[in-house]
């Protein structure tokens, strides 16, 4: 870490990827969820099969696990990383869908970014195949709510909102 307590830029105050070359490879994983709001209509259309476009929950996975293994082309100071197992769920509300992507690897560092990417790029694609339907739909929510492995240890949020380490 810098002096100012940055990872990501060096002493020159510089974008730099963090090294990771001693790091020893361990277990790691992540879990991210996000919401895509919607009208109820719409909701129970993707819940039916009803939608225009097809089955928006299985393209929708689809995207979300490309997205997970594609992180480093889009965040660009995200290492490559060989990811070995991406699971991308969705439940169905009222007048939303909750996607959670669950990612793992056995590499040097986490896998934060693939569950966050995977879980935003499944929101995207939720709503590029219901836009046609409802123009109101509002993506949100994205968050880690789960990790292990690395040096930081386990984190699991808590609850809505709280944040925290569990001991």
């Amino acid at each position: 870490m810098t002096d100012a307590g940055f990872t990501h830029i060096d002493p020159l105050g510089r974008a730099r990827m963090v090294d990771v070359t001693p790091k020893e490879a361990s277990h790691r994983r992540a879990i991210a969820r996000a919401r895509v709001f919607m009208s109820a209509d719409t909701a129970s259309a993707v819940a039916r099969g009803a939608v225009a476009k097809g089955d928006v929950l299985a393209v929708a996975r689809v995207a979300g696990i490309q997205a997970a293994k594609r992180t480093p082309e889009l965040i660009p100071l995200c290492h490559p990383l060989l990811v070995g197992a991406v699971l991308v769920n969705f439940r169905i509300e009222d007048t939303y869908i909750e996607i959670e992507a669950e990612v793992e690897t056995v590499d040097r560092t986490g896998v934060e970014m693939e569950a966050l990417t995977a879980c935003s790029v499944a929101a995207l694609t939720v709503y590029d195949m219901c836009k046609s339907r409802d123009k109101e739909m509002v993506i949100g929510e994205v968050a880690l709510w789960e990790k292990s492995g690395g040096r930081s240890g386990h984190y699991r949020r808590q609850g809505d909102h709280g944040v925290g380490y569990d001991d």
